[in-house]
């Protein structure tokens, strides 16, 4: 990623993955503070709000600790705002002969990033139901599930930029296990804190440079 202008795209990314986690915090936050009452009244000290305050910032330890899970849909988002921006470094770096392409019309691009948005949310808050009875596997089921998922979008959404829906479908259908492992290698690392911030940049470009690699057979 020492490519001119990739410390710019960077940067967006992170701010991007840091804005949606602390908008998240909030949601939690206030999600919280509509169940844990605003005040209580405890033996020998009577009433306070101490348990409320309380509860809000753990709701914000909570975050960071959730941002294992919540880097998934995160990274989902994303690639409606900036996977463009990535391709078209990628590709002036390492595939200069390419012709330009015209930029996805970004409405298109947005509809398409929150209906997979809406999957990932359903798809990981059914998981959740299911750790719990599978807990030596559950680790082995999150990078499982979620490698599916970010590899399906990245690679569709990388593909469709120089070649129809109906031809980026029937590549991917013809490269499911290559997609799906590096879908898999993308998740892990949104599994650690803080490092994930940066992982769906690296994602967008490991896809785009899978996507020529694909191609080209």
């Amino acid at each position: 990623m020492l490519l001119p202008g990739a410390f710019r795209i960077v940067l967006k990314g992170v701010a991007f993955a840091i804005v949606a986690l602390t908008v998240m915090a909030f949601t939690l936050a206030w999600a919280i503070g509509l169940v844990v009452p605003a005040d209580v009244s405890l033996p020998w000290i009577g009433e306070t709000d101490a348990l409320h305050a309380l509860a809000g910032w753990a709701a914000f330890g909570l975050v960071v600790f959730a941002s294992v899970f919540l880097m998934v849909p995160v990274a989902s988002i994303f690639t409606g705002f900036f996977l463009e921006d990535v391709a078209e470094l990628v590709e002036g770096a390492h595939y200069p002969t390419l012709p330009k392409v015209a930029p996805q019309p970004l409405l298109d691009s947005l509809v398409k990033t929150l209906k997979f948005f809406g999957v990932v949310i359903a798809a990981n808050l059914l998981a959740l139901l299911i750790y719990p009875f599978v807990i030596p596997f559950a680790p082995l089921l999150f990078l499982a599930l979620n490698g599916y998922l970010l590899g399906r979008e990245y690679f569709q959404m990388a593909a469709e930029r120089r070649m129809t829906e109906a031809q980026a479908r029937a590549l991917y259908l013809r490269n499911r296990p290559a997609i799906w492992t590096m879908g898999v290698l993308m998740a892990l690392p949104l599994s650690v804190p803080f490092v994930n911030l940066v992982v769906p940049v690296v994602g967008a470009a490991a896809f785009t440079h899978l996507f020529h690699r694909l191609a080209r057979h």
